[in-house]
């Protein structure tokens, strides 16, 4: 069954395992999630289920997020994420998906914003060199260089420059499940995952385990 919940990033540790070998993890928060809407290809194109994450004041719901989650008597949730699945046959609306979901040892991708570091330049940015600092090169050292050539005296698109750097989604692939805590609603999951603590992340089963 394909499967996906809706977390918080807590932050990165370590563990231990059997043989004493040191493990970094980042811990994640997920769920519980309810199944806000379930959609079907008969009446929308495609088959998808919405998950509902975290409570919210009343307060800061909309009217319409208010009917939305009124039309199947749900509470409103914080976070919503539309999950798309071969087959939804599975999910009904108002089931509750919990950490139990999965299982340790099993392979997820991890989905999430990366951090954002504003407009920055060429150095931060794409790793460029510097120029020399001493023999009298300057007076600019973090500025790129030539970037284009006399023929066709343009600079192309797509080129390297200054500009907008993380605040992104992306996506890291085939991480391992190594604990899962039921009563915290936590999992450890192997190596490290895309945004800043307390971030919003979407975990679901690895497409190319």
């Amino acid at each position: 069954m394909k499967k996906g919940i809706i977390g918080k990033k807590i932050g990165m540790t370590q563990i231990f395992d059997e043989n004493g070998n040191v493990i970094p993890v980042t811990l994640v928060e997920v769920g519980p999630c309810v199944v806000a809407q379930k959609k079907t290809a008969e009446n929308d194109g495609y088959d998808a289920v919405q998950l509902g994450f975290m409570e919210i004041k009343e307060k800061h719901v909309n009217k319409a997020e208010k009917g939305h989650f009124a039309k199947n008597g749900l509470a409103a949730k914080k976070h919503l994420k539309e999950f798309r699945f071969d087959d939804c046959s599975q999910y009904n609306v108002g089931d509750v998906i919990t950490v139990e979901t999965f299982a340790v040892g099993e392979k997820v991708d991890v989905t999430g914003m990366t951090k954002g570091h504003g407009y920055t330049g060429v150095v931060k940015r794409w790793n460029h060199h510097m120029l020399q600092k001493t023999h009298g090169v300057g007076p600019i050292h973090r500025q790129p260089g030539s970037m284009g050539s006399i023929d066709p005296a343009r600079i192309f698109k797509n080129h390297k420059m200054a500009g907008q750097y993380g605040n992104e989604q992306v996506t890291v692939q085939n991480l391992k499940i190594v604990k899962i805590d039921s009563e915290k609603n936590l999992i450890a999951i192997k190596g490290a995952i895309p945004g800043a603590r307390d971030g919003i992340v979407f975990v679901r089963d690895a497409i190319k385990a």
